[in-house]
């Protein structure tokens, strides 16, 4: 088969870190080849140099047989190379052509947009997809893996050869996932190569022709996805023996209830639910995408009004009506979204651990202490194993797993009782997935109750003690883990019991 592009022992450094150290790829035409390792591998970085984001400090890259240097984005684009990032990159408010054409639009008479050729080109870009999507609809009002197909789209009007997907499932329901992957083998048929990148270890074998894997920023190997197992995958990833995907459970569920919702009901969105979390026990939230079980965390967290209900923490009714009210009464919530609600990413690391507990490293007159900001800090970055050259790092910059260990930190050093973790281990390597199971599973087992959402089946069945299953905004059932199997599960998220 051609190759299309290949990587020859590139290199990349940025202060206190190697995040490339003389790596390959290489990626032929009509090909899914599938990148893998864990968070901090290097992935993302070379895609962003593939893509002219950053520049390699070292080794080549070439692209259809010539040797190039992307300087920008736009550069990577028009060579034909197209990114798909995880967070979608649309503008809600403008159409899907007009996303689609986004800064290269039609014109007309030299200087007025074409917005019926912008149209037309468009739909034919969306056949070639098989994407059912009007080309007038605002994006807003489409669901998102309609977004995730005007991504590819717009990736598309650039004549890519080489498209990139960075974590493209990662928002997406089962039936999402199984078109995406149908527009993935339709792309591979029409001769175009693919780089994949997931954490989702069981979902590549649907697309991967092959896979490459690095760890801790080194290339290790390159094989044609047949001829691996799962097991040596995750071996070759996290460079050891994996025998249990979830460590064994310390934590014992005690009689104590230390948080009771009674008819708490988010406005407009969600029925009233009502349902108790114990000490040192794991409640988790199954149900499909839409089941309002985010809603509910949110309403509880006082993110989003109620729309009544009452609220108990330690057997004391406590008013919800803020985030902070909840923070006050001991209560953390580690949002699905951690970049857009649980850190401020151009912060350092201190300053993300302590921001929710300041009185603590203060003085009276509000004058923050550094040396005590500085001792918390390392104090968490030592128990948590938070991988980081220096406390002072942006917290931008750390892998997606150390990133979710910096918002535990912060409701560790909150000393909060009662924790929501929402997708705690969405985007995270399987070797970091682990790490926090082992944190979940130490927390509840130091007397904290936790509420833990998860649209993964195998990790509420790993993890939780109880399981409450929520369908079309209510709470479907409240089962126990003896006897839960995902068939129940799926039963009563859908309706069917």
């Amino acid at each position: 088969m051609t190759t299309l592009l290949s990587v020859e022992g590139v290199s990349k450094a940025f202060p206190g870190v190697k995040a490339l150290d003389n790596v390959y790829l290489e990626l032929r035409k009509g090909e899914v080849h599938v990148l893998l390792g864990e968070n901090g591998a290097g992935k993302s970085t070379l895609m962003k140099i593939l893509s002219g984001v950053y520049q390699a400090d070292s080794g080549a890259i070439v692209y259809k047989g010539k040797p190039v240097q992307f300087k920008t984005a736009t550069e990577a684009l028009r060579a034909g190379i197209g990114i798909i990032y995880q967070e979608l990159n649309l503008v809600p408010h403008l159409t899907v052509a007009q996303n689609i054409f986004i800064g290269k639009e039609p014109v007309k008479m030299g200087f007025t947009i074409d917005a019926a050729r912008m149209n037309r080109d468009a739909v034919e870009i969306l056949k070639r997809l098989n994407a059912d999507i009007k080309p007038t609809a605002l994006v807003k009002n489409i669901a998102v893996s309609k977004q995730q197909m005007v991504e590819v789209a717009k990736a598309l009007s650039y004549n890519s050869d080489v498209l990139i997907m960075d974590e493209p499932t990662s928002a997406l329901t089962e039936a999402e996932i199984e078109e995406l992957f149908k527009v993935i083998k339709s792309l591979r048929a029409q001769g175009v190569g693919i780089i994949y990148i997931s954490h989702r270890l069981e979902e590549i074998r649907e697309i991967a022709d092959r896979v490459t894997i690095f760890r801790d920023g080194q290339y290790v190997s390159t094989d044609d996805y047949g001829d691996l197992t799962l097991d040596e995958i995750v071996k070759r990833m996290v460079g050891r023996e994996m025998a249990h995907k979830f460590p064994p459970k310390k934590h014992i569920p005690t009689d104590e209830v230390i948080l009771e919702v009674r008819d708490v009901q988010r406005r407009g969105e969600t029925e009233k639910a009502s349902f108790t979390l114990h000490a040192g026990e794991i409640l988790g939230v199954a149900g499909l995408m839409g089941a309002g079980r985010t809603e509910l965390a949110r309403a509880i967290f006082g993110a989003d009004p109620k729309a009544g209900g009452e609220i108990f923490v330690n057997g004391a009714r406590v008013t919800v009506d803020s985030p902070l009210d909840a923070i006050q009464a001991g209560i953390g919530y580690l949002s699905e979204d951690r970049k857009a609600y649980g850190l401020a990413l151009n912060m350092r690391i201190t300053d993300n651990i302590t921001m929710a507990y300041l009185d603590e490293v203060s003085t009276r007159s509000g004058r923050i202490l550094k040396h005590l900001e500085k001792g918390v800090s390392r104090r968490f970055v030592k128990s948590l194993d938070i991988k980081t050259p220096s406390i002072s790092q942006v917290v931008k910059n750390l892998s997606g797993g150390n990133q979710q260990k910096v918002v535990i930190a912060k409701w560790l050093f909150r000393n909060a009782r009662v924790l929501i973790f929402d997708e705690p281990t969405r985007g995270v390597d399987v070797g970091a997935k682990y790490a926090i199971y082992e944190l979940m599973d130490g927390l509840a087992a130091s007397g904290a109750g936790i509420i833990m959402i998860s649209s993964e089946l195998p990790e509420i069945l790993g993890m939780s003690d109880r399981i409450m299953v929520m369908s079309q905004g209510r709470v479907a059932a409240i089962m126990n883990i003896e006897g839960a199997t995902q068939e129940k599960i799926l039963h009563h998220a859908a309706g069917l019991l």
